[in-house]
């Protein structure tokens, strides 16, 4: 199975980016490009929500709260899955994991790429804070 790192994480103030990277290893039976993968938040007290996923053809989904202010990319040669987010606002403040589930998985995943049972393998998180 494979292991998923998040990097990039930290303070901004409003208005202002970052961005958000997650670092795929440990392939067995299949290759990155060969995963659907999504970034997920979760800020305290609330539930983790999607925010924003890829699938094997680059096929991309946004929630309605990110959407026109954030950015999924996936570069298969490196097995990164990043995260640019722009305009960024106190709301976004949460902590951000990476999410993948297999070619097996895809056909369904892309379904409802957003919902968070889709996918098995996550990553361990990292923090965001915006705030002036």
């Amino acid at each position: 199975q494979i292991q998923l790192v998040e990097s990039g994480g930290g303070s901004v103030q409003p208005g202002g980016s970052l961005t958000l990277s997650c670092t795929a290893s440990g392939f067995n039976l299949y290759s990155y490009s060969e995963y659907c993968m999504a970034w997920f938040r979760q800020a305290p007290g609330k539930e983790r929500e999607g925010v924003a996923s890829i699938d094997v053809l680059g096929t991309t989904a946004y929630s309605d709260s990110v959407k026109g202010r954030f950015t999924v990319s996936k570069d298969n040669t490196k097995a990164t899955l990043d995260l640019q987010m722009n305009s960024l606002e106190p709301e976004d403040s949460a902590m951000y994991y990476c999410a993948a589930a297999s070619i097996l998985r895809c056909a369904q995943v892309q379904f409802s790429p957003l919902e968070e049972t889709q996918y098995p393998t996550w990553g361990p998180g990292t923090q965001v804070t915006v705030s002036s």
